[in-house]
């Protein structure tokens, strides 16, 4: 019997895997750390969570969308009059939405 190495998934087939995921999972978790495309996780014991944590969602929607609110490009933090914020404005997490669905 020969064994043979394990072909890769085609990038067209491995959207389709990951579908039932929350898109925020394609970047990494600045809270606990994850890595991209893989789930979230509490620190203290390991246990992985259903849905990515917050910050990680708020980073999502910044790499990805638009502000509608404010005007700022994808990667550009939101801001209220000139002062950065922590999150993003909801309108863009909509676009965000929009955007992978």
């Amino acid at each position: 019997m020969t064994i043979r190495p394990a072909a890769p998934m085609p990038v067209e087939l491995r959207h389709y895997v990951r579908a039932g995921q929350h898109p925020a999972r394609s970047v990494p978790c600045p809270h606990c750390g994850a890595a991209a495309h893989k789930p979230c996780r509490v620190q203290s014991n390991g246990r992985t969570l259903p849905q990515p944590h917050p910050r990680r969602i708020s980073d999502w929607a910044r790499d990805t969308a638009c502000c509608p609110h404010c005007q700022v490009e994808p990667t550009t933090p939101c801001h209220d009059e000139g002062r950065p914020r922590t999150t993003v404005h909801t309108r863009r997490y909509q676009e965000a939405e929009a955007t992978a669905a």
